[in-house]
C-alpha cells in the first residue's frame, strides 16, 4: 500500500471519527438542546392563546408570536400543492432529507439552490435557528437533519406539513396559515383558491421581497412562478395557469393589533389573571406551567359584544361634550394650573418618567440639554376626539404632556347582577394613547356618595326604617364642620339618600360607628384599605369601581352578593376543557333590607340627584342608583341598577389635580351619569338583546301582605332638591354639559363583526330614537309626597 493511499485512509476515518463525534456532540446537547421525543410529539411551538366572547367571538390574542395552529384537514389542497411543488418536490419520497438535492447543493456550492426540505425547516423553525456565521450554521444545519429524522419517525407526512404552515413566517410579521389568510384575504386557510394560495407560498422564499401589500410587481412575479411550479408537478394544467397568470393580485387586507381588538381594556387587564393562572398550572404534556404565548389556550370570556360597543359609544358621546366644557374652565384655559405647586410636581414626574427623557438619558445627552428638548416644537400625533382619535400638530413635547393629562377619563362596566357575568368593559377613553385601565380592582379613588348606601344598609339593618328621622345639622366630623346650608333639623333618611345630604351621613356613622361600617363595607365585597375615619361616610376612601360594583350586587341581588366575573372557561388548543368559572354567592343582608333599599335608592333616580335620568334621557323604566362626587370635584361617579343589569360609571383626570371647578358640572350626574344613561338607551332599543324595559324589582313575598310605609303626608316641598337649583324637576338648571341626540357619528376602538353587524341593523330598524315600550314612570305630581311615590301607600286588605 502507498504512502498516498494510506494518507488517504487516515483522513478519511479521521474525518469519519470527527463526523461521528460532533453527531454524538450535537445529539447530547453540547451545541444546544435538543427536543425530546415528547417534545416531538407534543411540539411547543408558539401558539398564539386566544380570548373570544361571550358567543365564541375572537375578541383578540396574546402572542409574542402571533400564531395559531389549524389542523391539517382545515389547510386548502392548493395551499399544500403550492409548497410542495415550490419547496419540495419530493416531500413524500424521503424520510427528512432528501440526498439528491443535499449532493446538489454540496456539488454547487449552493448555487443552484438548497437543500432543505420542508421537515429541515419545520426543525429550523421548532430550534429558532439561523446563524449567519458559517460554522456555526454548519453545526445548525447537522441539528437540523437530526431533528428531521426524528420528526419523520414520529409525524405523518400530512401532521409535517401541517405543523409547518403553523410555524412559519408570511410577510407582515404574520405567523401560520390561518392568520395569513384572514390578514390578506379575509378568509379561513380552507377556502384560499390557486392564486391566494401561490401568493401566501410565494412570500415565503423573502417575506419583505414579496410582500404583496409593499411591493405588488415581485409579489405577482413569484405568484406566477410558484404557478409555473405547480405546473411542473402536475397540480396545475398549461391552460389553466395561463388564466391565473393574467389575474392581478386581488388583497383584502386587514391586520389584526392590539389596539383593534374587541374590549382593549378588558384584555389587557385579563393578561394579568391568565398570566398568573399559568403560574399555578401545570401542562401534562411537558410537567412545565402553561405559557399563555406559545401553547393556544383559548380563554372563553363573558362579555357581550354588542353591550360592549354600547358602552363605548356611551363614553364616545359623553366625554367630547364634557371635554370641551372643561377646555373652557379658567385655569385649564390658561395654563395656570401647571404653575402651582402640585402642578409643577405632576410635569416633573411626567417628564422624568416620559419615552423621551429615557431614551436621550440612555444616548449620554445631559439632563440639563433633555430639559431643553422638552421646550422644542415638533412635528407629533396627539389625541383628539375626532373619527380617527388623533391628530396631526406641532408642539413641544412639554405642551404635550399638559395636553394629553387635560384629557378626562372614563370608565364603565356593566354586570349581571344575579350571576355575576361581566357584559362589558371600558377602561378608559382611548386605549391606543391611553393604556391606563380604570375598570380594575388595582386602580383605586375616593368613591364620594356612592359609599353612602353601604352606611344607609347598615342603619336599615340596625332598626332604622325609611321614614327615620335623622338630623341634617352641622356636625363636627374630626375638626371639620360638615354642613349644608339648604337643610337643618330633621329629614327622614329616605330622603337624605335621594337628596345625598352630607350631615345626615356624618351623623348615622357617628350613630352607627366607624368601625362596623368598615366591616360591613368588606362583607360586601371591598377589599381595598379603608381608613376607619367618620370622614369614609362621604366616601373619601380610596376604591376601585369593579369593587363599588360588586358592593351594589346585594340590592338587585336580593340580599346576595355576587362575585364578578370574567372567564367562563379555559381551553387548552384541542378543546380540552382545563377549567370552568361559575357564580360566587353570599349572602350579606336578608331580601327585605335589599328591598327597602332599592326602593329607598330609585328615590334617587326619580327624585334625587340622579332624576335626569328621567328629564333629560327619557329612560323610564324601574332603576336604582346612587351618584357621587369627591372633594373638588375630582371624581363624578354614577352606580345604577335595573332588574337586569348593574352598571358602574366613573370620570375624573389621571392627576386629581385637574379637576372641575364649575360645582353642577362637577357632580356625579353630570360627570359620569350620563354614561350610564347612554348606555341603556342603546341597550333597551336593541330588543335581541333581551333587556325588558318593563321589567320590575322583585318584591319579597314577606311584603306582600303587610303594611306598606305610608309617607302621603310628606309635601311637595320634601322633594329634594341639588345643590345651586331654583326648582325641583327642571333639569335644564343643572344639566349644562352639551346633551348628545345619537345622531353624531360615534367611532368607537371595538368593531362587530359581520353577522352582529345584521343583528344590530336590524335591531335599529325596529327602533326609534325615543323608547317608547318603557312604561311611564311618574316622576312628579303635586298631590304625592316623596316617600309615597317611591313605596306607594298602605296596602288595601
Amino acid at each position: 500500500m502507498t504512502k498516498s493511499v494510506k494518507y488517504f485512509w487516515r483522513i478519511f476515518f479521521l474525518g469519519l471519527g470527527i463526523g461521528v463525534l460532533v453527531l454524538l456532540l450535537i445529539s447530547w446537547g453540547v451545541f444546544g438542546k435538543l427536543p425530546s421525543l415528547s417534545e416531538l410529539e407534543n411540539p411547543s411551538i408558539l401558539s398564539a392563546s386566544e380570548v373570544l366572547a361571550a358567543d365564541g367571538r375572537l375578541m383578540g390574542k396574546y402572542y409574542i408570536t402571533d400564531r395559531t395552529n389549524v389542523p391539517y384537514s382545515e389547510i386548502s389542497p392548493n395551499v399544500i400543492n403550492a409548497l410542495i411543488a415550490t419547496e419540495d418536490e419530493r416531500f413524500y419520497r424521503h424520510s427528512g432529507i432528501d440526498g439528491k438535492s443535499l449532493a446538489r447543493a454540496v456539488f454547487f456550492f449552493g448555487r443552484e439552490g438548497g437543500a432543505s426540505t420542508i421537515t429541515q425547516q419545520l426543525a429550523k423553525n421548532m430550534l429558532g435557528q439561523g446563524s449567519r456565521n458559517t460554522l456555526a450554521r454548519i453545526i445548525e444545519k447537522l441539528k437540523e437533519m437530526i431533528v428531521a429524522i426524528k420528526l419523520e419517525r414520529n409525524f405523518t407526512k400530512e401532521e409535517i406539513l401541517a405543523l409547518y404552515l403553523n410555524t412559519v413566517e408570511y410577510s407582515d410579521h404574520v405567523y401560520g396559515i390561518r392568520n395569513a389568510s384572514r390578514t390578506f384575504f379575509q378568509k379561513d386557510a380552507s377556502r384560499l383558491d390557486v392564486t391566494e394560495a401561490a401568493v401566501l407560498i410565494g412570500m415565503l422564499k423573502a417575506t419583505g421581497t414579496y410582500n404583496p401589500r409593499t411591493n405588488p410587481k415581485l409579489a405577482l412575479d413569484r405568484r406566477n412562478t410558484v404557478i409555473d411550479q405547480m405546473v411542473r408537478n402536475n397540480y396545475l394544467s398549461l391552460a389553466d395557469a395561463a388564466k391565473i397568470k393574467l389575474e392581478p393580485i386581488k388583497l383584502d387586507y386587514e391586520k389584526m393589533t392590539s389596539n383593534t381588538n374587541l374590549a382593549p381594556y378588558f384584555i389587557d387587564v385579563l393578561r394579568n389573571d391568565i398570566r398568573q393562572w399559568c403560574k399555578d398550572h401545570k401542562n401534562p404534556k411537558t410537567g412545565e406551567p402553561y405559557n399563555m404565548y406559545k401553547d393556544g389556550l383559548k380563554i372563553y370570556t363573558t362579555i357581550d359584544p354588542r353591550m360592549q360597543l354600547y358602552a363605548e359609544m356611551a363614553v364616545a358621546r359623553h366625554m367630547p361634550n364634557l371635554q370641551k366644557v372643561f377646555n373652557t374652565q379658567k385655569n385649564i384655559k390658561d395654563g395656570s394650573v401647571w404653575k402651582t405647586k402640585d402642578g409643577k410636581a405632576v410635569l416633573e414626574r411626567a417628564i422624568k418618567t416620559s419615552d423621551r427623557w429615557k431614551s436621550l438619558s440612555d444616548d449620554g445627552m445631559k439632563d440639563a440639554d433633555i430639559r431643553k428638548s422638552f421646550d422644542v416644537k415638533v412635528p407629533m400625533k396627539v389625541f383628539a376626539w375626532n373619527d380617527q382619535r388623533e391628530k396631526d400638530t406641532v408642539m413641544t413635547p412639554l405642551d404635550s404632556i399638559k395636553y394629553h393629562k387635560q384629557m378626562l377619563q372614563a370608565s364603565f362596566i356593566l354586570t349581571d347582577p344575579l350571576t355575576g357575568e361581566v357584559k362589558a368593559w371600558v377602561g378608559g377613553i382611548n386605549f391606543k394613547t391611553y393604556k391606563y385601565d380604570h375598570v380594575n380592582y388595582n386602580t383605586k379613588r375616593q368613591v364620594g356618595s356612592t359609599f353612602k348606601p353601604l352606611l344607609y344598609t347598615l342603619a336599615i339593618m340596625n332598626g332604622y326604617t325609611p321614614e327615620t328621622p335623622v338630623s341634617v345639622d352641622p356636625v363636627d366630623m374630626g375638626g371639620k364642620i360638615i354642613s349644608d346650608k339648604k337643610y337643618e333639623g330633621t329629614r327622614p333618611l329616605n330622603y337624605c339618600l335621594a337628596a345625598s345630604i352630607n350631615p345626615a351621613a356624618a351623623n348615622l356613622i357617628n350613630a352607627i360607628g366607624v368601625n362596623r361600617t368598615v366591616d360591613f363595607a368588606h362583607q360586601c365585597g371591598i377589599s381595598s384599605n379603608i381608613p376607619p375615619y367618620p370622614s369614609i361616610a362621604l366616601g373619601s376612601a380610596d376604591i376601585s369601581l369593579y369593587e363599588m360594583v360588586e358592593a351594589y350586587s346585594m340590592f338587585p341581588g336580593g340580599g346576595m352578593n355576587t362575585k364578578p366575573f370574567y372567564i367562563s372557561r379555559i381551553e387548552d388548543r384541542n378543546g380540552n376543557v382545563l377549567q370552568t368559572y361559575t357564580t360566587s354567592h353570599k349572602e350579606v343582608i336578608n331580601e327585605n333590607d335589599a328591598y327597602i333599599m332599592t326602593r329607598m335608592m330609585q328615590g334617587v333616580v326619580d327624585f334625587g340627584t340622579g332624576r335626569s335620568l328621567r328629564s333629560t334621557y327619557g329612560i323610564n323604566s324601574q332603576i336604582a342608583g346612587k351618584t357621587g362626587t369627591t372633594n373638588n370635584n375630582a371624581d363624578g361617579w354614577f352606580i345604577g341598577f335595573t332588574p337586569q343589569l348593574l352598571g358602574g360609571a366613573w370620570v375624573g383626570a389621571d392627576d386629581p389635580i385637574l379637576r372641575i371647578s364649575n360645582n353642577y358640572i362637577g357632580q356625579g350626574a353630570q360627570m359620569a351619569m350620563p354614561i350610564w344613561a347612554y348606555f341603556f338607551q342603546e341597550v333597551y332599543k336593541d330588543k335581541t338583546l333581551g333587556v325588558d324595559p318593563n321589567a320590575r324589582f322583585v318584591q319579597p313575598e314577606s311584603f306582600r301582605n303587610e303594611m306598606m310605609y305610608d309617607w302621603a303626608d310628606s309635601a311637595e316641598s320634601d322633594t329634594p332638591m341639588l345643590e345651586g337649583e331654583s326648582q325641583p324637576g327642571d333639569a335644564n338648571d343643572y344639566v349644562e354639559v352639551p346633551v348628545s341626540d345619537g345622531r353624531e357619528k360615534i367611532t368607537t376602538e371595538s368593531q362587530l363583526n359581520d353577522e352582529e353587524k345584521k343583528i344590530l341593523e336590524e335591531a335599529k330598524k325596529n327602533s326609534t330614537n325615543k323608547i317608547k315600550d318603557q312604561p311611564d314612570h311618574d316622576t312628579g305630581g303635586k298631590k304625592k309626597g316623596l316617600f309615597r311615590k317611591i313605596f306607594g301607600g298602605k296596602k288595601k286588605n
